[in-house]
């Protein structure tokens, strides 16, 4: 019987989903990604099950989930999967912000001189201002010293690179940092996992 390792990621308009047996390495990692949108709200569970049959599901051992910041409805709602499945299947689940996901492969773009010091990942927002976390790269994996926020006016952190979407890549170390938690056999509460929310979903900030 396999032992799952599933990782759901839809903080942009695209779904991406990383799956492997916690027996195997993560070379033998299924991937998919679907550009959904607004379909997502129906497309969710029905995705999850072309990648893992629902008769599998009792077989996930453990679970990580790209909390934002993205999407308002989007990033929500594969939260709210996740945490449901580790609930009713009382496994662990580990919540992992998207920047942090996309800062090892962001951090190559700094001089070599810098890539192992802090440096920030910048979004901007049309209309509502910049969104940044701070990160240090540690043994391939991100050290989240900021969770992404809305900065100031005043703010200009550095270094800094922008934001880019690559959801095959980012959905892959999703799965990579649960691999690492599962064989470190880090505790995963569910309930602390929630979405990030930099800016209002309604309104002007």
């Amino acid at each position: 019987m396999s032992e799952w390792l599933l990782a759901l990621h839809s903080s942009t308009e695209t779904l991406g989903m990383a799956l492997v047996d916690a027996r195997l390495s993560i070379d033998h990692a299924q991937v998919q990604c679907r550009s959904l949108g607004r379909a997502l709200t129906n497309e969710l569970v029905c995705s999850v099950q072309d990648l893992l049959p629902t008769h599998q599901w009792s077989q996930i051992t453990r679970l990580a989930v790209a909390t934002g910041p993205g999407g308002f409805t989007g990033t929500r709602l594969t939260v709210v999967l996740a945490r449901t499945l580790a609930q009713q299947l009382n496994v662990p689940l580990h919540g992992i912000s998207s920047f942090a996901l996309m800062a090892p492969r962001l951090c190559r773009v700094l001089p070599e001189s810098e890539r192992s010091s802090p440096f920030s990942i910048i979004q901007t927002l049309p209309r509502r201002g910049q969104v940044a976390g701070r990160y240090r790269i540690v043994d391939g994996m991100a050290d989240e010293l900021e969770v992404p926020r809305l900065l100031g006016p005043d703010e200009q952190p550095s270094p800094a690179v922008s934001m880019t979407v690559d959801v095959p890549a980012d959905v892959l170390q999703l799965l990579r940092c649960c691999r690492f938690f599962h064989d470190a056999q880090r505790a995963g509460p569910w309930d602390p996992v929630l979405p990030i929310y930099p800016t209002s979903p309604v309104g002007t900030v």
